[in-house]
């Protein structure tokens, strides 16, 4: 079942009548409705009469939230003055800034850092133009590119409703790799235009990292930017996905003691995240994948395949078998979801082989309730931090970006991606099933992804930054 968590954090500012009980009354009201007391704090205290406390909980969601404020309206002597939603305060005015990596002190400083000295590396750079990444912030920058058409699990948004998300993930990049990314949310969702946006936008950036961007037209966009720029274009809806699963799947299957070319592997969701899953994984030659969506098991016969499904038909399903969900968990050693909430459950779990592995992933309720799955799967994965074994895309991206901008890559590769996903696994020395993959505060992870990308790209000799 669902606990409170941080992102439905609150802190209430109540008054209550002064007495030894005052501190227990609170807590124990947010307690009865499910809260999680997270701080206390006295802020005031008149006459001896009334303290003022904030009071900081977790809640479920925002429903839960304001069931937790009416019990503290409902104690006798209590009023709330206002309730802070601390999520929303994190993100007031945006979670991003600029600084400068240089001291503008004197004009000295400002003559060097500005004109008349900088028309001396200008002219350098329209010399010889791969010195951009050497003289500029090309070096160490990532455009973190998104068009809002599949903002989370929340649909299509908007670029402005996107800008959250991207601020997020440019924080990522800098904190766990040192990687300056910053926001690019554009105000189309014509394909044409994000591409030829990208294009005319790409020389201040070392990589592009498309995120939110609804399938299929993501696979259009990726594939064209690969071809016309000469930086690295990373969709991490698809390969970071790709990478982190891999690398979980690579841990859970030494604890239960198979071999990947012997497993029947079905991944349900054949979108961004699914179909790069799927050819990732082919890589490492697994016995058979079959793939689901909302419309069944895809094989050659079934109409109306686009041009990924039909990929997926052509790659998948060695016996071209058709059917539902539920028909494809039928002996399967993996499942991994990346679909929608709550499609199966303990019946169609009993059906999958012995020491199933079971990766639910959609986000923020999996495919089948965890509970469940722990209690016949022999390893079960979600994208939840609440539960063991998060699959969270942040143990790859920024390693993977560290590691081609160190190499000043101007591509990417399935042999770059296997790399990270093989170095995420080996942070773990000792998998149990219970731990598949590293905390995303491990500070090993993304050195190590970084070097293996860096090494995969073939560019050792290249100084890191």
């Amino acid at each position: 079942m669902p606990v409170p968590g941080p992102g439905y954090a609150i802190t209430a500012r109540v008054e209550v009548p002064a007495s030894a009980s005052a501190a227990g009354d609170l807590t124990m009201a947010i307690g009865r409705v499910g809260g999680v007391v997270t701080a206390f704090d006295v802020v005031e205290a008149a006459h001896n009469e009334i303290l003022v406390v904030d009071i900081s909980c977790n809640a479920l969601n925002e429903a839960h939230a304001e069931e937790i404020t009416a019990a503290l309206e409902a104690l006798p002597g209590v009023r709330v003055r206002k309730v802070s939603d601390r999520t929303f305060l994190l993100h007031l005015g945006g979670k991003l800034s600029v600084e400068s990596k240089v001291s503008l002190r004197n004009r000295d400083d400002l003559s060097r850092a500005y004109t008349p000295g900088v028309a001396r590396v200008c002219q350098a750079i329209a010399a010889n133009p791969a010195d951009a990444r050497r003289l500029t912030i090309k070096r160490n920058t990532v455009a973190v590119v998104t068009d809002g058409s599949a903002v989370l699990g929340l649909g299509n948004l908007g670029a402005a409703a996107a800008m959250p998300v991207m601020e997020g993930k440019a924080a990522l990049f800098k904190r766990f790799a040192g990687v300056d990314a910053w926001p690019v949310c554009l105000d189309t969702q014509d394909t044409e235009e994000i591409i030829r946006t990208v294009q005319i936008l790409a020389p201040a950036y070392g990589g592009i990292n498309l995120e939110d961007i609804a399938a299929p037209r993501c696979f259009e966009i990726e594939a064209r930017l690969r071809e016309l720029l000469d930086i690295p274009v990373f969709h991490d809806d698809q390969h970071g996905t790709a990478v982190v699963v891999l690398g979980a799947l690579r841990n859970a299957l030494r604890v239960v003691g198979k071999k990947l070319s012997e497993c029947k592997v079905v991944v349900c969701g054949v979108g961004a995240a699914g179909s790069a899953i799927i050819r990732l994984l082919r890589s490492s030659a697994p016995g058979d994948v079959l793939a689901v969506d909302i419309n069944g098991i895809v094989h050659p016969g079934r109409p109306g395949l686009d041009n990924n499904l039909t990929w997926i038909a052509e790659h998948t399903n060695v016996e071209q078998v058709s059917g539902t969900l539920a028909d494809a968990l039928i002996d399967a050693d993996v499942f991994i979801g990346v679909s929608a909430p709550n499609l199966f459950g303990a019946e169609e779990l009993a059906t999958m082989a012995s020491d199933a592995i079971v990766f639910a992933l959609a986000n923020p309720d999996p495919e089948i309730d965890p509970a469940i799955a722990m209690a016949k799967a022999a390893v079960v994965a979600t994208g939840r931090s609440d539960y063991p074994n998060q699959i969270n895309n942040v143990l790859a991206f920024p390693g993977v970006f560290r590691g081609l901008l160190d190499a000043q890559a101007r591509d990417i590769t399935d042999a770059m991606l296997l790399a990270a996903s093989a170095a995420i696994a080996d942070v773990v020395t000792e998998p149990n099933p219970s731990f598949i993959v590293p905390s995303v505060f491990d500070s090993a992870v993304a050195p190590a992804v970084a070097e293996a990308v860096r090494s995969a790209t073939g560019r050792s000799d290249v100084a890191p930054v």
